[in-house]
């Protein structure tokens, strides 16, 4: 088995090659596009793989390994959000595909691990000659960031009713 088909079967995993379907000659052609784009990257035990605040340009899917992911809060401390493996079929990083903005969370490596890595510039340059990879992959992450929001806004409603209740009865 080369690696091709080993590390095809953990794309089509990750929600946002989700779509694709390994059956349909087209779509298989499509992601060997973009395997042929990835490139592996080993890291050591307590590495940071990307860091809350920094510039970034790469999407990340865990191929091996464990990692942490960590968050400042405002008073600058840092929080553990979650701890995942790669058996979960992990990926951090996909905002880096369409936006150069700031990363959101730390993501460190909580054993040694292997990462498979795609730059925006590569994605990018695969979706100007496959827009149905595009396509696609963008649909998921909206569908992913729309979740995203309506967890948010539901955490923030859970909030401000606790709050509202503490004040309500005189707690401060």
């Amino acid at each position: 088995m080369d690696e091709f088909e080993k590390v095809l079967p953990k794309l089509v995993k990750i929600q946002l090659f989700s779509d694709f379907n390994l059956e349909n000659e087209n779509d298989c052609r499509i992601l060997k596009m973009v395997y042929e784009n990835l490139t592996l990257k080993n890291f050591k035990k307590g590495d940071i793989i990307i860091k809350e605040g920094d510039y970034g340009d790469s999407f990340y899917i865990l191929y091996s390994g464990s990692v942490q992911v960590l968050r400042n809060t405002p008073a600058g401390d840092k929080i553990a959000l979650a701890n995942l493996t790669a058996e979960q079929n992990i990926f951090f990083g996909e905002t880096a595909l369409i936006s150069k903005d700031t990363r959101s969370a730390t993501v460190k490596a909580s054993s040694d691990c292997t990462a498979v890595v795609l730059s925006s510039k590569k994605f990018i340059d695969l979706c100007d000659k496959e827009p149905l990879l595009g396509y696609r992959v963008i649909i998921q992450l909206a569908r992913r960031m729309a979740k995203t929001i309506r967890d948010t806004n539901s955490d923030k409603a859970t909030l401000y009713e606790a709050l509202f209740n503490e004040i309500e009865e005189g707690g401060y």
